[in-house]
């Protein structure tokens, strides 16, 4: 059961953090996405991630965006001994449905200052055109 609390979500948030410092996860990829008159604006935030971090593909219908970042602390006394070395790796993925009719080549994509935009299209499903073929009847 979650106990509530005046300081964070609940009473143990700033005991469990992970590695046990003031570093969250919760903000990576939070996403806005605004409906358009032409299509979807993506707005994602991706807070240390550099661009060569992020990769995005169009699969079956489905739009998925990677990021990867790492960290690596390291403090040393005067005599290179250790005093703390901390270590962060970690991968996030989002994926979204944007339809089948969506080619990779529609979706336009610019990251900046740890921020990746994107503008998908909207393209309507064409219904499927029933082509009946009927056979004469002589007589």
């Amino acid at each position: 059961m979650m106990m509530p609390s005046i300081f964070a979500r609940d009473l143990f948030d700033n005991f469990f953090e992970y590695p046990f410092t003031n570093y969250k996860t919760d903000y990576l990829m939070s996403t806005d996405i605004k409906d358009t008159e032409n299509g979807y604006e993506i707005t994602m935030n991706m807070p240390g991630v550099k661009k060569e971090d992020v990769k995005a593909e169009l699969k079956d219908g489905y739009l998925t965006i990677q990021a990867s970042t790492g960290s690596n602390k390291e403090e040393k006394d005067n005599n290179g001994r250790y005093i703390r070395q901390e270590r962060y790796v970690g991968t996030s993925t989002r994926s979204f449905y944007v339809g089948d009719s969506v080619n990779q080549e529609d979706i336009k994509a610019k990251f900046e200052n740890g921020t990746l935009k994107m503008l998908v299209p909207k393209k309507t499903e064409q219904p499927a055109v029933d082509n009946k073929k009927y056979i004469a009847i002589e007589g």
